[in-house]
């Protein structure tokens, strides 16, 4: 024996619809709970399936005090229809005349195109003309190091680099003289410490030398 198939979300839509279509009343959730196995819809879905219906404006709800009441009339679904339906042959009647603009734009490109000697001619020499301008790209590219505009970046950053490096030169100069002012009895041990970090003798300002534009790009 055959197990009876189950409805599906559409069938069940359609049962509940027809309980408020049948009483054209207003009803709470829990009547509809109850009514719907006399349809054909457990109960346990009763409120899924009216949610959906809600969403499609097809059933309305409203709260009257504690409680919310569910209902629709049989004009409703026809207003959404015709109303689904007007949105429709909007769409259609814009999408018609796009189409008719693009068609009219198609034609008026073609015009001057059409296949000749001359114009097979100019596809050659555009072509031509487009691989000469891709190697003359590619070359340009090479001698990208070159570029004024990049060397005289380049010697900003270095004069930005050079100026910080002395700045903390000098910052290194000033914590050294205060450990010097401040712990006298310490001197050796400070001296040990500058000569493990770098700080040696000839630890000094650095100074930029300006180079010539040969050498840089080297």
């Amino acid at each position: 024996m055959s197990k009876k198939r189950g409805l599906s979300l559409d069938e069940k839509r359609e049962k509940m619809l027809q309980i408020f279509y049948d009483s054209q009343d207003f009803f709470l959730l829990k009547e509809l709970e109850k009514s719907g196995p006399k349809k054909g819809v457990i109960s346990q879905s009763v409120k899924d399936v009216i949610q959906s219906l809600v969403d499609d404006d097809l059933v309305f709800k409203d709260k009257i005090g504690t409680s919310v009441y569910f209902w629709s009339l049989p004009s409703t679904a026809g207003n959404q229809l015709r109303n689904v339906n007007s949105r429709l042959e909007s769409d259609l009647q814009s999408s018609k005349k796009r189409h008719a603009e693009l068609v009219e734009q198609c034609n008026a490109l073609k015009k001057g195109r059409e296949d000749s000697d001359e114009r097979d001619e100019a596809l050659t020499d555009l072509k031509a003309i487009e691989l000469k301008y891709n190697e003359l790209k590619d070359e340009m590219a090479q001698y990208a190091d070159n570029d004024p505009a990049a060397f005289e970046a380049m010697k900003k950053a270095i004069e930005v680099a050079h100026t910080a490096a002395n700045r903390w030169t000098d910052n290194i100069f000033t914590v050294r003289q205060w450990c010097s002012n401040n712990f006298p009895q310490a001197k050796e041990q400070l001296e040990n410490l500058y000569n493990e970090i770098g700080i040696t003798e000839d630890f000094d300002y650095i100074e930029m030398t300006p180079a010539p534009l040969s050498s840089v790009i080297d």
